[in-house]
């Protein structure tokens, strides 16, 4: 398999030169993290799927992407859309789940299969919205303000992460640490959840295989999974047993089991 963070790969050059390869699969990474987030779930696929190029970008705000600007719904799918030519199969964890509806939605041609993970088409009702965008944008003044550490202190306590293995825990604030804040704080008020336009009404519009997936202990996004299902009926749902909600971190296993199946 290889593996693409942005940048020329010879190898899938050769390959293309001796014939057509697999369409590549693209990861998009959550808030907070970078394409590192998912090496792990590269290096199970390399197992399952070893024909399979990935491409795991760092999305604007984030790591080497932390000075991209604008950030917003349209320039963070038209990255997308630019990473790889003809079509490609698609993944997105939380953050990143969210720009894959909007990918998928805006390009249907050229995504081959969606997978969902952790995630949610956004907040359907007006109010929610708002007072997200507002705790969203009293963040990003926190951010820069305090700095990193203090956030990350603050983000690392939210009951998102409950009961979190020590391990995955460690690696999360590890990549949070590193990041720049002025990145994550214009990605919050850009693209945060309040900030982008829900899609709920969209999803039957969707005619391409999609796999959700979620953790058995993260019940707020099972939740959303349920009503996700309702308007996909023909989506697949996957609960991984005893996950929270970073399954990239820890479930990669059944990640790349389901992105392959």
């Amino acid at each position: 398999m290889c593996v693409r963070g942005g940048g020329h790969d010879a190898d899938v050059d050769s390959r293309r030169q001796h014939g057509p390869i697999a369409d590549p699969l693209v990861l998009l990474h959550g808030f907070t993290q970078t394409g590192r987030s998912w090496a792990a779930v590269q290096a199970a696929l390399r197992e399952r799927a070893p024909e399979l190029e990935t491409i795991a970008p760092d999305l604007r705000g984030h790591g080497h992407a932390a000075g991209a600007r604008p950030i917003d719904t349209a320039s963070l799918v038209a990255d997308v859309l630019a990473l790889t030519p003809g079509r490609f199969l698609l993944a997105g964890y939380s953050m990143g789940g969210r720009l894959a509806l909007q990918v998928a939605l805006a390009a249907p041609n050229r995504v081959r299969k969606l997978v969902l993970v952790s995630t949610t088409p956004g907040l359907s009702k007006p109010d929610a919205a708002a007072e997200r965008r507002a705790a969203d944008a009293a963040l990003a003044d926190e951010l820069e303000r305090d700095g990193i550490e203090a956030f990350t202190e603050r983000w690392s306590a939210l009951p998102l992460w409950a009961g979190q293995p020590a391990e995955v825990r460690d690696a999360a604030n590890a990549e949070r640490l590193a990041q720049d804040p002025a990145g994550l704080a214009a990605s919050l008020r850009g693209f945060g959840t309040g900030s982008m336009t829900a899609v709920w009404d969209r999803l039957t519009t969707l005619r391409i295989p999609v796999t959700i997936i979620v953790g058995s202990e993260d019940e707020k996004f099972r939740a959303t999974a349920r009503r996700m299902h309702k308007r996909m009926k023909w989506a697949k749902v996957v609960v991984v047993a005893g996950a929270g909600h970073a399954l990239p971190l820890e479930a990669a296993g059944a990640l790349a089991r389901e992105i392959v199946a």
